[in-house]
């Protein structure tokens, strides 16, 4: 009998067990580690958690009275909440085509073009105090604070009688409507805050702006092309699955440093009142994942996948 000929295996299934392999160390990580823990997160939401004097804990089944007091008898969750989702609306965009824009400016070839990346990325490695007092000095001046910094700089920012209240009249005046103008203010009072979380998202982009085929910059300039015209027809397009990793990364980190999450600490570790703070992750981690659906779902209809 002749051998049977072994089943060569297509490229969908290589490419398959390739991204497989890519994940398998996240799957084990979350089995391993983070399972556990959001099973018993899910547990302590559902009860009254007692911290016994001699160590260890004791549960007392609550049922969703945690959830009801957290919607309706706590003062500030529903608004630090809705604070925590209207701030990533602002920012997720933001980040994103910021990152894009500067991702496309240092892909070009530039002398220090290197050093100048590593400046962009550097509030990422030094996330630090002192940065993070910086920027909060040079908000509070954009949100025209500028009382509260040296006179120095009064003197040179502020002598001319400018300030975000006269743009905002002179916009107001042409006729923009207030939310646009709302929406412009809140973005520039974030400036500090998009640049320092856009290093990951560069980084990116620049990959995907790399692994686009010259040839086809060259046949969009022999077609006459016009700069506008490749972004749209060309870049746009090739970029978009990585915008998807980019808006996924973005909302995530947004979520993970609002000040819902902050909230959820200081009731576990200060107010020890651990069933409520479960709720309270509970209910952001639940809003994420939606929010993440909602607009996967949205930019994956629109996404070119180039093979």
């Amino acid at each position: 009998m002749k051998k049977a000929k072994k089943k060569k295996m297509t490229l969908t299934r290589r490419r398959s067990i390739k991204g497989f392999m890519f994940i398998l160390p996240w799957l084990i990580g979350f089995l391993a580690f983070y399972l556990r823990g959001l099973i018993m997160t899910v547990q302590f939401s559902l009860s009254e958690l007692t911290v016994r004097p001699g160590g260890g804990y004791s549960l007392k089944g609550v049922g969703f009275d945690n959830f009801v007091y957290a919607f309706r008898g706590h003062g500030t969750f529903k608004q630090v909440l809705t604070t925590s989702v209207f701030n990533m609306l602002i920012d997720v965009p933001l980040i994103t085509f910021f990152s894009l824009l500067i991702a496309m400016l240092l892909n070009k070839k530039f002398k220090g073009r290197t050093l100048i990346r590593a400046i962009f990325f550097l509030p990422v490695i030094l996330n630090s105090e002192a940065i993070t007092s910086a920027m909060s000095i040079a908000r509070n001046l954009m949100l025209g604070g500028i009382s509260s910094g040296s006179s120095e700089v009064l003197d040179a920012v502020g002598g001319n009688g400018m300030s975000i209240e006269y743009y905002i009249q002179m916009f107001s005046s042409l006729g923009l409507p207030m939310s646009l103008l709302d929406y412009v203010m809140g973005a520039v009072s974030r400036i500090s805050d998009i640049i320092n979380a856009s290093g990951v998202q560069i980084i990116i982009f620049i990959a995907a702006l790399q692994s686009i085929p010259g040839s086809m910059y060259e046949v969009a300039k022999i077609e006459g092309a016009t700069t506008y015209e490749t972004f749209w027809k060309v870049t746009f397009p090739m970029v978009m699955p990585h915008i998807i990793t980019v808006v996924v990364y973005t909302v995530i980190d947004s979520f993970t440093n609002s000040e819902v999450v902050d909230l959820a600490y200081t009731t576990a570790f200060k107010l020890n009142n651990y069933g409520l703070s479960s709720t309270f992750s509970i209910v952001s981690t639940v809003v994420t994942c939606l929010i993440l659906f909602l607009v996967v779902r949205f930019i994956q209809k629109r996404t070119f996948y180039y093979n």
